[in-house]
Order: structure tokens, then C-alpha cells, then sequence
């Protein structure tokens, strides 16, 4: 990514990240419900294991029971006989999730009122002194440990009965955190008086209404009511007093903040829990063994150590009486299989967790990897990216499954995945747009200048790209037409445009196809270079293959030409190129002003290639290469001069390629050695003896050498009428640029 683009991209993500935390903080109800949904998925993956080892038991009223018992309410010596037989059987405690709010209609003192006064008075020597039904049941309540179950509600009219425990609250006060209720629906006075414990039904379900927590202790006007599973299990240790430990208590780190309640003891146990006194249930599938029929209690059918020193919970699964919940695991679970499975719960000392710092730590998560994302993203393709993007969402939600399996601690995963999924969203698609745009612009910029495979790769690696100055050693060339001036004389404006174009285009596409980099066309000249923008490890090389397939394309575009003109009845006038070549350090870069700028390279490298190119016509060759490119070049070549061109002090060696003198490999066996004993002979002054090896050059044929030969001993004649000084180094002085 590019500097100018990195800036918005920092504030995308930062909005991205500061969205996401506003999103939890706020905490919508589609958040609420992705994160239930991930919680109760991990309780079907998972659920928890039935413990025949803990002493829980269901006496179920089930559809059977009140079949051969009779439907629902039984009358009150039914249930005694009931809890009569339980303790008799070992139970340890006894609770009734069912209310007894009425009076039992079928006991005497009630079958009396509904008479007749003529048969009331008939009766009543027959039921006179007889205890109520009421009363036996509440004598049975008594006499061993039993509870009895209460809802809560808003109705002030049904006042608050004193509680049956005490409560002792350590640190601050928790009623603001605690659901609270004004009210009750009491059971018979006889029997409230009668029963050891008191515990509420009361559900508070999610949104869904599914039952996945159980308040453990509720506000009652300015008391306290326990739930029934807890009430349970105080009344089964013989313990008095709840002692609810709150926010900043002894031992309790809050900082000085209000937090809510941390944990509730009872007895020997001490059960931690969510700040609104809630237990996280970790359900369990409804298992069978759990259960005892009612109408076997009652009838002797059962096994007494499914009783014995077992605390028994006395409920319905029967659909009729309406004490069905939504659970995770379960459309409709009886509500004392759920007040079992919280007692199982609080006696092993096992539950769900979910601390107020896990809000705080998913947001911090989101953040630190949704920085750590923002680095990454940039550095990689798409595809990557969504890629490492799914990664970490699963591991997030692996991450969130192993809290959970083996901690009890539920980390909500689904908030941070989607937090993750709109960052990588977001990320990707500006920066696949910012890459749309850097490739626009580098085919803007190069398009014109190197081949389109060239640009591809500059697309692909643009951090090979560098768009400003920068020094580089490049291999420059320049092309020119031979006597374009007399040609262009015989030419209209509109034939002189179709001519250079018909010539430069194929020049330009060979040039572009040797991935050299086209400067700028100069009327009737080329300027290109190689090793920039991209590296090319072997530039001199790939410049001077360029430059002999010019040479050979003028030679096919010369025999179309001439073919045209003889057809067209014209006299036709050869045309010719030169190509200068140099290698050297250059700067290159966008060059310009501020409103107008090529990708150009300039140098005193550049300039040695220009009138490396200038020489090429006074050799008469259509190849001259400079010496640093030679060295690079790995073609066999020629040596031509030492000269030293005007505005350089020391003298550049000069060759051309052996490929463009158009000679045999007989031709060139024979040259090269008489060729170079006359460079020899030339700069040591023997002048007899580079003239010898010249008439030897001629004569081995090579044509496209006469004008250099011929240009050699017009000096050595001059030479020989103005010797050069005695510590003259055989370089010759070009008195023009």
C-alpha cells in the first residue's frame, strides 16, 4: 500500500474497531441472540453427564401417577402418605416444587360447608373432633425437614412472609443487582408454619424464553427470598444463614466499584455467581434413573436406595399442569428436573461462568487482533486474506468451545468473529481497491513506456516499483534515422507521419519485447533503457539483442519499402539507422514539474550513449556499444576506438557487435587478428604497420567495415603530418557532441 493511501486505510480500520466496540457496549438483541445461539450450541456439542453419585432424586407426578391416583391437587393425605413413605425410606430432605395455596377440598371440615344444613347435621357426630387434611399433611411437614415452594410476584396485596433463614451481606448492598418483587403467593398458612424452608419457582427466562440461568436468591419488598434448589440445600445441611459476599467484601477486588454479588454461601457450600445472584446451568439430558413415579412411592414399588439419604424433589412432568421450560437441550423440561439439575449443580460445586470481565476481555481481543490484522491484511493478496481471516474466526470459536469444555467459562464468540469478519471485509475490500488503483496508475505511468508483460509484473511485485529518483546502472540506447532530412524533403506532412510511425512502431515493439523501457521519441529518435523500473540482471545483454534485431527488422522493412516504391513507379532511397549503446550509473525516476512529469533517466551516462550513437554514423556502422556494456554484454564484439568525447576526461573504449557486420565465421576468423594488431600498431604510433594490417582487414570481404577502415587511415595520414605528443594514449578527441 502506498504512502498515500495508508492514512485512510488507519481510519477505516479504526472506525471499523471503534464501530465494534460500540456495538458490544450497546449490545443489541440480535448480538444478545447470536451469542445465546453460540452458548446452547455448545451446551448440545457438550452437555453435562447424569451423576447417579449425587443424592438428587425426582418423585415425578407423572401422566401415569395421575392416572391411577387421580388428577391434580391429590388430596392433602395423599401427599402425606407420600412424604410419610419418603422419610420413612431414608430421605434426607423432601421439596415440593407445587404450591399448596388452597385448602384441601376434600377434607371433612370443606366437604361440610358444601351440604346442606340437614345433611351437615347428619355428619357431624361422624367427623367431630377428626383432624383436617390440612392439618395431617402439616403435621408430617413438621416432623422431618422438608420445603415448600413459592411464587413471587408484584401483588402487595399477599404480604411477605417472615423468611425461614437468616441473611448476612458482606460488602455492598446487592438489591439493586438482585430481581426484586413486592409480593408472594403463599401456601397455607398451617403448612408455611409447619415446613423448615421456603424456596420461590420463580423463572427468569432470556428473550427466547429459555430457561438458561436460575436466580439463586431473590429481593423479596426489603428481604430476601432464596430459590427452592438453594432453599433445598440449606434445610439438607441444617445450616441457618445465607451469607451473601457482594462487591467490595473482604477479599473481593472491585476497585471500589459496585459490582453486584460474587458468590453465596450456604452451610459448607459457597457457590459463586453471576452479579444478579444467578447460577449459568450447564444442562444435563433428561435421564430416566433421575426419576421415581409418585404413584410407586405411594404404592411400596420402589427401590428405597434410590431414597435413602437422597435429597427428593417433588414435581410433575405431566403436560397438563403446565410446569414445562424451554432449556438449550430440551423444547419443554419439567421445572423440577431444572431445580434438580441446579441442586446437582450447587452440591458439586460446578456451574457455568461468565464474569463481568468478559465483556471487557472480547472487546480488548477484538481490538489487539484487529490491530494485528490491520499490519497483516496490507502484506498479502485476497484470497489470503480471507483465508487468514477465517483462521482466525475459527479459532476464535475453537478458542470459545475449549473455555468452555474445559473451564466452564463462556467466552461469547460470535461478537469477535463478526467483529473480525467486518474488519477483513472492510480491509479487503479498500485495499483490493487501493491495488485497482495502484495498478491504474502504473499502467498509466508505464503503459506507454515497457512491454505489457512488464507492467503485469510491475502489478504483481509493486514493491519492486520505485516511482521516485533513484540511481541506477542502466544500458541506454538511442536509435536514429540516417539522413532523415533528405528524406522527409520528399515526403508531405501526411506520408512523413505514416513513415515514422511505420518505422518506429516495430522498432519500439522490439525494444518493449527485450523489456527495455521506451523515454521518449525524439522526431525521428528513440530513447530507451534497461533495469529500470524493474531489475533486469543481464540489461546490456537484453539492449544489445534489442539493438541487432533492429537491425535486422530495417534490413525486412527496407525490402518492403523498395518493393512499394517499384510498384508505385518511385525511385527509392535506402533507409538506414544508428544505434549507440552505453552502460552507467543514471538517475531515474519521475522527472518534471510538479503538473507535468516523465519516467525518465538522465546522467552523464545518458549523454556518452547520445553520442555513442552520433559516432555510429562516422564509423559507419549501425551498431556502437559503449565499453561498460560490452563487459555485460556476452556477444561477441569488436573493438572500434578509444576516444574521449568532449566534456569527459578519460577516454571510453568503443565496439560493435560482430553479429551486425553482416560477416561469415570464416570472414571473421580471418579479421579479428589483423583487425587488432592494427588497433595495436595504430596507438603505438607504427603507422606502416596499422596501414599493413588494414590492407590485411580489407582483405578478408567485410563490407560494413570499409567506411571504418577508411575513417582509420585518414587518420594515420594525418597523424603522420601532425604526430600526436609522446605521452599520447592512443585515444582520439571527437571535437563534436
Amino acid at each position: 500500500m502506498t504512502a498515500w493511501g495508508r492514512w485512510p486505510y488507519i481510519i477505516l480500520v479504526a472506525l471499523v474497531l471503534l464501530g465494534a466496540t460500540a456495538l458490544r457496549v450497546a449490545d443489541p438483541f440480535f448480538l444478545q441472540a447470536l451469542r445465546l445461539i453460540a452458548f446452547d450450541s455448545y451446551q448440545r456439542l457438550d452437555p453435562q453427564d447424569y451423576d447417579p453419585e449425587l443424592p438428587v432424586r425426582i418423585v415425578d407426578i407423572d401422566e401415569e401417577s395421575l392416572k391411577r391416583i387421580g388428577q391434580w391437587p391429590w388430596a392433602r393425605t395423599t401427599v402425606a402418605a407420600l412424604l410419610q413413605n419418603l422419610f420413612a425410606s431414608g430421605a434426607a430432605t423432601v421439596a415440593f416444587d407445587v404450591l399448596f395455596i388452597e385448602p384441601d377440598q376434600t377434607s371433612p371440615e370443606q366437604v361440610m360447608k358444601r351440604l346442606t344444613p340437614e345433611e351437615a347435621k347428619l355428619l357431624e357426630p361422624l367427623i367431630a373432633g377428626r383432624k383436617s387434611h390440612d392439618e395431617t399433611m402439616a403435621e408430617i411437614v413438621a416432623a422431618a425437614p422438608t420445603v415448600l415452594a413459592t411464587v413471587l410476584n408484584d401483588n402487595e396485596s399477599s404480604p411477605s412472609l417472615p423468611p425461614k433463614a437468616g441473611f448476612a451481606v458482606a460488602g455492598d448492598d446487592p438489591g439493586p443487582f438482585v430481581p426484586g418483587f413486592t409480593g408472594r403467593s403463599n401456601n397455607l398458612p398451617i403448612l408455611e408454619d409447619a415446613a423448615s424452608g421456603i424456596g420461590a419457582v420463580n423463572w427468569i427466562p432470556d428473550r427466547d424464553q429459555v430457561v438458561r440461568r436460575l436466580p439463586l436468591i431473590f429481593r423479596e419488598g426489603d428481604s430476601w427470598a432464596p430459590t427452592l434448589a438453594m432453599e433445598t440445600l440449606r434445610v439438607a445441611q441444617g445450616a441457618s444463614t445465607y451469607i451473601l459476599k457482594s462487591s467490595n467484601a473482604s477479599g473481593e477486588s472491585s476497585f471500589g466499584a459496585e459490582t453486584g454479588l460474587n458468590n453465596i454461601k450456604v452451610g459448607a457450600i459457597e457457590i459463586p455467581t453471576n452479579p444478579d445472584g444467578a447460577l449459568l446451568l450447564q444442562f444435563r439430558p433428561s435421564n430416566p434413573d433421575a426419576f421415581i413415579p409418585a404413584w410407586q412411592v405411594l404404592s411400596g414399588e420402589f427401590d428405597q436406595n434410590e431414597i435413602d439419604g437422597k435429597i427428593i424433589l417433588v414435581g410433575s412432568s405431566a403436560a397438563g399442569l403446565n410446569d414445562l421450560q424451554a432449556t438449550p437441550l430440551d423444547a419443554a423440561l419439567p421445572g423440577v428436573e431444572i431445580q434438580a439439575q441446579a441442586l446437582e449443580h450447587l452440591i458439586a460445586g460446578r456451574s457455568l461462568i461468565r464474569p463481568d470481565f468478559t465483556v471487557a476481555l472480547e472487546i480488548l481481543f477484538v481490538l489487539v487482533v484487529g490491530v494485528i490484522l490491520a499490519v497483516i491484511l496490507p502484506r498479502i493478496s485476497a484470497g489470503s486474506s480471507a483465508f487468514l481471516g477465517g483462521v482466525v474466526i475459527a479459532g476464535v470459536f475453537l478458542g470459545g468451545w475449549l473455555c468452555y469444555r474445559y473451564a466452564g467459562l463462556l467466552l461469547d464468540p460470535t461478537y469477535p468473529a463478526l467483529a473480525i469478519f467486518a474488519l477483513v471485509g472492510a480491509a479487503t475490500l479498500y485495499i483490493y481497491r487501493s491495488v485497482e488503483q495502484q495498478r491504474a496508475e502504473v499502467r498509466r505511468a508505464f503503459g506507454h513506456y515497457v512491454s505489457p508483460a512488464v507492467v503485469d509484473e510491475l502489478i504483481a511485485n509493486p514493491d519492486r516499483l520505485e516511482l521516485g529518483g533513484e540511481v541506477r546502472e542502466l544500458t541506454l540506447l538511442f536509435c536514429d534515422v540516417r539522413n532523415f532530412t533528405s528524406i522527409s524533403e520528399k515526403m508531405t506532412a501526411h506520408e512523413l507521419t505514416q513513415f515514422i510511425n511505420g518505422l518506429l512502431s516495430p522498432l519500439s515493439e522490439i525494444i518493449l519485447k527485450h523489456r527495455g523501457t521506451i523515454d521518449k521519441y525524439m522526431g525521428d529518435a528513440i530513447m530507451a533503457f534497461w533495469n529500470a523500473p524493474l531489475e533486469d540482471p543481464v540489461h546490456a545483454r537484453n539492449a544489445s539483442l534489442a539493438a541487432l534485431e533492429m537491425s535486422a527488422k530495417m534490413v525486412e522493412l527496407n525490402r518492403e519499402w523498395k518493393s512499394q516504391a517499384e510498384a508505385e513507379g518511385r525511385t527509392y532511397q535506402p533507409v538506414g539507422i544508428g544505434i549507440g549503446i552505453n552502460s552507467g550509473n543514471c538517475c531515474v525516476g519521475n522527472l518534471g514539474s510538479t503538473v507535468r512529469f516523465d519516467y525518465s533517466a538522465i546522467g552523464d551516462d545518458v549523454n556518452l550513449a547520445s553520442r555513442v550513437e552520433g559516432l555510429s554514423k562516422v564509423y559507419g556502422m549501425t551498431i556502437v556499444i559503449g565499453e561498460s556494456t560490452f563487459a555485460g554484454v556476452g556477444e561477441p564484439a569488436l573493438e572500434l576506438d578509444l576516444i574521449r568525447v568532449k566534456g569527459r576526461s578519460q577516454p571510453s573504449r568503443l565496439y560493435t557487435l560482430q553479429d551486425a557486420l553482416a560477416a561469415t565465421g570464416e570472414q571473421m576468423k580471418q579479421l579479428v587478428p589483423d583487425h587488432e594488431a592494427m588497433l595495436a600498431a595504430y596507438r603505438a604510433c607504427d603507422w606502416e604497420g596499422a596501414m599493413s594490417a588494414i590492407a590485411r582487414c580489407r582483405s578478408a570481404g567485410v563490407a560494413t567495415l570499409e567506411k571504418f577502415y577508411a575513417l582509420y587511415e585518414s587518420r594515420i595520414a594525418a597523424w603522420r603530418e601532425n604526430p600526436p605528443p609522446p605521452d599520447w594514449d592512443g585515444a582520439f578527441t571527437a571535437l563534436e557532441k
